[in-house]
């Protein structure tokens, strides 16, 4: 299923394979991203296919190279009717064509930051303290 994921970009299946099929994509991309003389080897026990594996070294390692983690998003479509399973999509995010848009990375403000330093500081002021 990783390499379906790959080539199509955008696949639907239940949300369980999804949830498990997201680990797996999402180390892959983590792998193509460390380059190809330490990925590929391991990639390639996974990925089926070369055109799969050039697609994932070049094209996605590229597409989230400044991206941290979280390639993938699940969508929850319908309700199978034979079986009554949950149906998603699972698709990797910031391409063309993805269903909604990806969001923002968050930023905190200023002084929500500077207070957890503070807070920190404050905490091993305390544990020093206390160790005298």
């Amino acid at each position: 299923m990783v390499s379906s994921l790959i080539e199509h970009e955008r696949i639907e299946t239940t949300i369980d394979r999804a949830k498990e099929l997201r680990r797996l994509a999402e180390r892959m991309v983590t792998h193509a991203k460390a380059g190809p003389e330490k990925g590929w080897r391991k990639a390639q026990a996974v990925v089926r296919g070369q055109e799969n594996m050039y697609k994932l070294f070049t094209t996605l390692a590229e597409r989230y190279s400044t991206r941290d983690g979280g390639y993938t998003r699940i969508l929850r479509t319908r309700v199978r009717e034979n079986d009554r399973a949950t149906m998603c999509f699972i698709e990797y995010i910031d391409r063309e064509g993805e269903m909604r848009p990806s969001r923002p990375p968050r930023v905190f403000p200023q002084e929500y930051v500077d207070h957890s330093v503070d807070r920190q500081a404050k905490m091993m002021e305390m544990l020093d303290e206390k160790a005298k």
